[in-house]
């Protein structure tokens, strides 16, 4: 298995109404994500349970996973609140998760072993 220590990114999981996704995509994007992956689910929250002819019908949900460079995940996870606009109920939730192994991002690995080789080298 191909994974590494991961030392420089953080996952952001972003859970929005159907619709909304591709929206907190784009902004993510623009304040520096490389991108996301869009997983599709059913929301279960207080605010979600609706009546449709006396049944109850749960909402579909759009979840985001988005990898972000330690540095960027405030920036980030900003534009993020404001594009899902989860700063008013039942709009959706962002968080962010801690992650200690990365693989399959085969252009961030290498980026990150030329970094630590050049700042071994410039130690010797």
């Amino acid at each position: 298995m191909n994974a590494h220590l991961n030392l420089t990114h953080k996952l952001l999981v972003t859970i929005v109404k159907k619709g909304v996704a591709s929206k907190v995509v784009k902004a993510s994007k623009q304040a520096g994500a490389e991108g996301g992956t869009i997983v599709y689910g059913k929301g279960s929250g207080i605010h979600e349970t609706k009546k449709f002819l006396g049944i109850s019908v749960e909402p579909e949900k759009e979840m985001i996973l988005t990898l972000i460079p330690k540095e960027k995940v405030d920036h980030v996870l900003k534009a993020v609140e404001q594009a899902g606009k989860l700063d008013r109920p039942g709009n959706g939730v962002g968080f962010v998760i801690d992650v200690k192994r990365i693989a399959g991002i085969v252009h961030l690995l290498n980026l990150q072993n030329y970094i630590s080789e050049q700042q071994g080298g410039s130690n010797g």
